[in-house]
């Protein structure tokens, strides 16, 4: 069994460090980066002749990367690093792996003159290593397996980092100008008075943490707001620290005069109207594809918890239902020609809400960021002084990929479809958008297609006006636009949809009343007009359509009606029944 041990962590500043990375890979690229980042110079080793890769290039050609364009010679490492430290380099980074001859050699030349050195994939040639990192602001969170296996140091990092409350990187930087400012007003001279108070990150609490101080103990008294401080940093939740305020930190500051009428270790120290915790916010959510069940539970949280729900007009009565009777609903009154005065009402009644205080929920249908404008409304409540921890988004299922499972079509499938494409059939202002080409191994999903549905079919099958002219350059510089010739000597590039590919109509998905129309490109318009539209409702087009359900011969369509669900015979599952 392989001996374990356990390296020394340490936080270097490496800010004015001159470090020399070993290569042109995309390791180099990213080792180059991390030494900007930390605020080094670095400096790249590799030939003339060497084949660069793209990031590292730029940054060259931005300046931020030194290049010395000659492969590596020993004197490096005693010529090009700082005057103060006689020209010797602070860091050494080998990209090249260890089965080359010359990481080796680069190794033992950096131990035996103490200069660190790290080699890729070879922990035995290396005198640190570097960690999975996860920062925010001031802080900084480092995982390591000495070795064992990086993928697994960066999962555990991405794990940890998941666990922690939003803005505590904010709160760190906060809380270290208390820290400072109490320090300047207090004049801390001695910090053994103050049990040495965050002198480093790697001591913890000592036993006097805790200890009682008295008004005849001058010395540690006059240290007070500091232990004060402590006392926060220590006991205080850290979601509460994340979200600490300005008047929370008066009242830090303030506690030096009266630290005995100072609130409870995590209770407010402010009245609600200023509580961080009680202003306005704003909670974009998705509501699925239609079925209550198919919501999140972050979404189902936050329709429970909402001072007012700003509602799609498509969102479906069930989920609509799950509504607080409490809670007032406005429901956007969307209609053709209206759309942009609807959106700009919703925001602005968001906004007012906000204002007031509330948690304001604009619950939408699918997904707020596919095709579901919750990109441009973000961005607006930002231009409107909303920041991140103001403006909240929450994923939701969204119809493009589950709508084709509810009706039995696998949108990839082995053999038949390698890759996704979801579209938008009607564009901005009602425009019609550029149509994909024709790939046989893709499936598109056409979202907001159905209301023009010929001109769709039409778009796909056919090469729009402006595809079948050419424009020639003539020997007078004039450009004059052609016909394509007959000959197709200039036939457009874009490749055309054959008419008798399978599509599907699927409407409503995952509601009772949803409805599956199969057929083809060349009879999906008739299809609709003789069975009606259901909105809302989506184009499926390729070859995974008739994967699970071909069509009878002789059948121009089928219709499906009902939604199935997952009616297992299994104790309090019916998602069939809503």
């Amino acid at each position: 069994m392989m001996t374990s041990h356990v390296s020394l962590l340490t936080a270097m500043d490496a800010r004015s460090h001159t470090h020399l990375i070993i290569g042109s890979n995309p390791l180099a690229a990213a080792r180059c980066g991390q030494s900007l980042s930390a605020g080094a110079s670095p400096i790249l080793i590799a030939p003339e002749t060497a084949e660069l890769h793209y990031a590292l290039q730029k940054r060259i050609d931005d300046g931020e990367v030194k290049w010395i364009k000659e492969a590596f010679r020993d004197e490096h490492l005693f010529t090009l690093g700082r005057e103060e430290v006689d020209q010797i380099v602070d860091a050494v980074f080998v990209t090249s792996g260890p089965r080359e001859p010359l990481s080796a050699h680069i190794s033992t030349l950096c131990k035996r003159n103490r200069i660190p050195v790290n080699v890729v994939d070879a922990p035995q040639l290396c005198t640190f290593s570097l960690l999975s990192t996860h920062v925010d602001g001031p802080l900084q969170i480092g995982i390591t397996t000495n070795g064992r296996g990086c993928k697994l140091a960066s999962r555990i990092r991405r794990e940890v980092a998941a666990s922690l409350p939003p803005n505590l990187g904010s709160a760190c930087l906060r809380l270290g100008d208390v820290r400072r400012k109490i320090q300047e007003e207090d004049h801390l001279l001695h910090m053994a008075l103050a049990d040495g108070d965050d002198v480093d990150d790697s001591i913890d609490q000592s036993a006097s943490f805790n200890k009682l101080v008295t008004e005849a103990d001058l010395d540690a008294a006059k240290n007070r707001r500091m232990r004060w401080l402590s006392q926060i940093c220590e006991y205080w939740p850290l979601k509460r620290l994340a979200a600490i305020t300005d008047e929370d930190v008066s009242n830090i500051l303030r506690s030096y005069e009266d630290l005995s009428s100072a609130n409870p270790i995590g209770k407010s120290t402010t009245s609600p109207s200023n509580n961080a915790a009680t202003r306005g916010r704003i909670i974009l959510a998705g509501s699925g594809p239609g079925h209550p069940d198919m919501l999140t539970r972050a979404t189902h949280k936050a329709i429970q918890s909402a001072d007012l729900i700003l509602a799609d007009k498509l969102v479906p009565a069930g989920v609509l239902d799950l509504i607080p009777r409490r809670t007032p609903v406005h429901i956007a009154r969307k209609f053709p020609g209206n759309a942009d005065a609807a959106q700009s009402e919703l925001q602005e009644l968001a906004l007012a809400g906000v204002q007031d205080g509330k948690t304001v929920l604009r619950l939408k249908q699918g997904d707020p960021y596919i095709y579901g404008r919750g990109g441009e409304e973000v961005a607006y409540f930002r231009q409107q002084g909303l920041g991140r921890d103001r403006v909240v988004v929450l994923p939701g299922v969204t119809s493009a990929l589950s709508a084709p499972l509810f009706a039995d079509i696998p949108p990839t499938q082995r053999d038949v479809a390698d890759q996704v494409l979801v579209c938008t059939g009607t564009g901005k202002k009602g425009k019609a958008p550029a149509p994909p080409e024709y790939v046989p191994s893709r499936t598109v999903v056409f979202l907001m297609a159905l209301h023009r549905i010929g001109g769709l079919v039409e778009e796909l099958t056919t090469y729009l006006e402006t595809e079948t002219k050419t424009e020639v350059l003539k020997e007078d510089g004039n450009a004059e636009v052609e016909n394509a010739n007959a000959n197709g000597d200039m036939r457009p590039r874009r490749a055309l949809w054959p008419r008798n590919t399978p599509c599907a109509v699927i409407e409503r998905a995952s509601c009772p009343d949803q409805r599956v129309i199969r057929t083809t490109l060349d009879r999906v318009v008739e299809a609709i007009e003789q069975e009606g539209s259901r909105p809302p409702g989506l184009l499926v087009v390729g070859r995974a359509c008739e994967f699970l359900n071909k069509l009878e011969k002789g059948r121009s369509w089928s219709v499906e009606e009902g939604f199935r669900g997952l009616d297992f015979a299994l104790d309090g599952l019916d998602l069939g029944s809503a």
